[in-house]
């Protein structure tokens, strides 16, 4: 592996939103895909940071990301790494990158004392469910994602009806 692995800057924050529309292609998500440069750069480097992240950088050029952010346990009683992207572009899987950058959240997350480190992955990405697991991962059987997005979270925030009477 010649790439070297280094927090985003803010000069990252294009090359890293071109890897995301990537993922998005990958994914077949692209009709999803609205986040902009100026969203992300505001959620990495903005007064009230969302997230943080890494990029894997090779020859100057960056081929891979990991964004992650805390979550907490309430059961375990403290925080956990929530990994939301690890993308590396097609012609550098398979050099060792992958799992570098796993190895590198990891060790961010034994550091700063987070109880688990855990992602999602999309039940037809058996490649990735195979690399996780090689990693030492599981993948939970039994848990499902729940989302509220756009109009169903609007509507689900907008001020419940009081009864008549």
């Amino acid at each position: 592996m010649t790439a070297t692995i280094r927090a985003a800057t803010p000069a990252d924050v294009s090359a890293m939103h071109a890897l995301m529309y990537e993922l998005a292609e990958f994914e077949k998500l692209t009709h999803l895909f609205v986040a902009t440069t100026d969203a992300l750069a505001d959620a990495l480097f903005g007064a009230r940071p969302a997230a943080e992240a890494l990029v894997a950088e090779d020859a100057g050029r960056v081929v891979g990301y990991a964004l992650f952010f805390h979550n907490y346990s309430t059961f375990l009683g403290r925080r956990g790494l929530y990994l939301e992207d690890l993308y590396v572009q097609p012609s550098q899987r398979g050099t060792g990158l992958g799992t570098a950058m796993l190895r590198a959240l990891a060790a961010i997350a034994l550091e700063r004392q987070c109880a688990r480190f855990e992602w999602t992955v999309l039940d037809w990405n058996q490649p990735a469910i195979s690399f996780y697991e090689k990693m030492g991962a599981t993948v939970l059987p039994d848990w499902r994602v729940v989302r509220v997005t756009g109009e169903a979270l609007e509507q689900l925030a907008a001020p419940a009806e009081q009864p008549a009477g």
